[in-house]
């Protein structure tokens, strides 16, 4: 039986984005009361000398004419409803075609008792501003110009040619800022550009914070010329990070927003729980040794730590029937196995869900209008796919999902998800024998789409389903401190979950090359991801670049 689901922002037209303003986004179901704790959704968070909000009401300051063409169209606005005591950092910016739905930070000093040095207060008014840009007198671009030590964090927007007040924002003592870089494109005009920023530095142990403001040049920064970044993210000095969930509140926005993950109708492996997985068949390999070894339930006579040398990997048991029923996994057994984990300095949480197949099967390729289901190419044995929500520490609202998808993936905005009806928890939709996830049904391509070649993503809904707000398992959350949560001796396996095996696949690529059109042929190899030409194990989820990182795309 199918759940209900909803695709919350389909329909938001480009005309609606030109005729009136963009509409707040809210979550389709509201929020409940998170267990108590210490900082996380209180609305405020704590950075050490400095306290922080994030403003979400706006006053729209300006609109660029039209999204069609090569411009594209944004808007730009000033925040209200600043607390009294808190100050305006920079104003915020978005594209017209999507939602409203953002914030930037509003800062205030803490008490002088916690002043490092009295006489460089945290904030200071800028001496005066610079005008970056103007539009047809109708908008104006300021930078803040900030005392020596100091750093301006954002940039702020007029509608009038007369020089801001120095008292509508303020700049940052340098040493409570760290370095930041362009994030998305949100605007270009000529040798206009407007970006948002984010800090250079991003992962578990990273603490810049971003503003949410934005940053414009009429430079070109296409060369990666950090100098040219004439503002700061902020800096997160609290090393309690009391902004982050504690272990009731994880339990509870897990419940709350844990996503259902669909399987495709037609999907031949299935997931499993890591202990269905070693008590029915799969074994521990040694180099050098010809027999494999079982594997305990809990994984505890894995080795541990060491890096990946190619020292022990595991593998399917030889025997026929064994090793068949092992790579069609157990889907009644499977459960997410959850890393926990500060993001952008601790303003938010992403909330990470490994799922583990025992088995990834073969490809299948799209040329033209050609599907060519593979024997063995992209199979190999153990395969480790996540994805991940970002959770704002400031009121536990749901911003971002992350979709790993083989090598890559990338972020999509809460306003474009799809819900499971009648609740805030969103969808998830894992692509047939590769376990890609994606966010809505239909088929993507993975390759050069211009030409429709490349490897078929096919999702859709189904009776395979897993539900990761029950059935979860939270497995690290290092800033609780050791002994909050106890890792299972399989997380810190740091070999691969499969055997390496180079095949013969020449018929098979012989079968694609005839398919081709005689120019491409030749660069056959450059239009398929790599992993397609051989077998080999992934490593586990410790061993990911994301565990301490931030996601990659």
């Amino acid at each position: 039986m199918f759940c209900d689901c909803f695709y919350w922002n389909k329909g938001f037209s480009e005309l609606e984005s030109e005729s009136s303003e963009s509409k707040p986004f809210s979550l389709p179901s509201p929020l409940p009361q998170w267990p108590q704790g210490r900082g996380f959704a209180t609305g405020r968070i704590n950075l050490g000398e400095i306290q922080v909000v994030n403003v979400t009401e706006f006053d729209r300051v300006w609109k660029c004419g039209t999204s069609r063409g090569k411009l594209r169209c944004a808007s730009f606005y000033k925040p209200v409803g600043i607390p009294e005591g808190f100050h305006c950092l920079g104003h915020y910016c978005q594209p017209n075609n999507q939602p409203l739905r953002g914030f930037v930070l509003a800062a205030r000093a803490n008490e002088p008792g916690h002043l490092a040095d009295d006489h460089l207060p945290p904030l200071k008014k800028p001496l005066n501003y610079s005008l970056v840009w103007s539009s047809d007198s109708d908008c104006y671009f300021w930078l803040p110009n900030p005392p020596v030590g100091y750093r301006a964090v954002g940039v702020i927007v007029t509608d009038g040619s007369e020089e801001p007040e120095v008292d509508e924002v303020r700049c940052v003592r340098e040493d409570l800022t760290e370095s930041c870089e362009t994030g998305e494109k949100v605007l270009g005009v000529g040798s206009f550009n407007v970006w948002s920023t984010k800090p250079c530095e991003r992962g578990i142990w990273s603490r810049g914070v971003e503003v949410g403001s934005f940053f414009c040049s009429t430079n070109d920064l296409s060369s990666d010329n950090k100098a040219a970044m004439n503002i700061a993210c902020l800096k997160n000095l609290d090393p309690s990070l009391q902004g982050m969930p504690n272990l009731d509140q994880v339990h509870a926005l897990i419940h709350h927003y844990g996503p259902m993950v669909y399987f495709h109708p037609e999907e031949t492996y299935m997931p499993s729980s890591v202990p269905w997985f070693f008590k029915n068949g799969a074994l521990l390999h040694r180099f050098e040794k010809s027999q494999g070894e079982p594997i305990n339930s809990t994984g505890s006579n894995l080795p541990a730590g060491g890096e990946n040398d190619g020292s022990f990997w595991i593998d399917l048991p030889e025997d026929d029937e064994v090793r068949s029923n092992l790579k069609k996994g157990n889907i009644e057994s499977s459960e997410l196995y959850v890393h926990v984990k500060p993001a952008l300095g601790g303003i938010f949480t992403d909330i990470v869900m490994w799922i583990f197949c025992p088995f990834n099967g073969p490809a299948t390729l799209k040329i033209g209008l050609l599907t060519v289901p593979m024997n063995r190419l992209g199979e190999h044995v153990g395969d480790w796919e996540h994805f991940t929500f970002r959770i704002s520490n400031f009121n536990g609202d749901l911003t971002q999902m992350f979709f790993s998808q083989h090598s890559g993936g990338g972020w999509v905005d809460v306003s474009d998800l799809e819900f499971v009806k009648g609740s805030n928890k969103p969808v998830v939709y894992s692509s047939k024998h590769g376990h890609a996830s994606f966010p809505h049904p239909g088929m993507y391509l993975q390759g050069p789409s211009k030409l429709g070649i490349g490897v078929r993503n096919d999702v859709a809904k189904s009776k395979y389903m897993v539900d990761s707000s029950q059935r979860y398992k939270i497995v690290a959350a290092e800033y609780l401190g050791e002994g909050a949560v106890s890792e299972p001796y399989w997380l810190q396996f740091m070999r691969e979950w499969g055997p390496t095996i180079v095949y013969d696949s020449a018929a098979e690529i012989n079968k694609i090359i005839d398919l081709l059109p005689l120019i491409l042929r030749y660069s056959f190899e450059s239009l398929f991801p790599i992993e397609l030409y051989g077998e080999e194990g992934p490593t586990g989820p410790k061993e990911k670049d994301n565990w301490e990182g931030d996601e990659i795309c």
